[in-house]
């Protein structure tokens, strides 16, 4: 059974559900920081840096180790999936719609689907370090996954470059 693509078909997906669920062969089950794979510079609008846990055989989340160093921003962004960032090192703000939230160390930052938002760094010494956790995967199986980045703009030019 094809788990995403054209290939992909509801009818055998939902067909594959059972009531029993028995572990799987999927390996590895351990993927360590060192293992962890650099999306290169420059293929992401900001100055972060991501570093995906991409060989765990998850299908339905993405996990990523996202780093922004001190006194910088994420790109102001929406997506289709949902996002939580465990803030395992820093301190910061995010801006997510009309809201502007707080965090800090031991937080977990929830973004609801399609919201403009970006994530700052309110320190000016030391990177903020996320632990980032999406359903990308999932939206993925069922060709649903949209992600669109307005770059460093503020909100208000966010949402006047979707106007048009």
């Amino acid at each position: 059974m094809s788990t995403s693509g054209p290939e992909f078909a509801m009818s055998d997906f939902l067909a594959s559900i059972a009531h029993v669920v028995r572990p799987g062969e999927q390996r590895p089950l351990v993927v360590h920081d060192e293992d962890l794979v650099e999306i290169p510079p420059g293929a992401v609008p900001n100055p972060t840096s991501l570093r995906v846990a991409g060989t765990l055989p998850t299908t339905t989340f993405e996990l990523f180790r996202q780093v922004i160093p001190a006194g910088e921003s994420s790109d102001m962004q929406r997506h289709h999936h949902e996002t939580v960032h465990f803030v395992i090192a820093g301190d910061g703000h995010s801006e997510i719609e009309d809201e502007v939230v707080s965090w800090t160390t031991g937080s977990f930052v929830y973004t609801p689907p399609w919201t403009w938002h970006r994530h700052h760094n309110d320190s000016a010494e030391h990177p903020v370090e996320f632990l980032t956790i999406e359903n990308s995967r999932l939206l993925g199986l069922f060709g649903l996954g949209r992600r669109e980045s307005a770059g460093l703009a503020t909100m208000e030019e966010a949402r006047k470059a979707e106007d048009k």
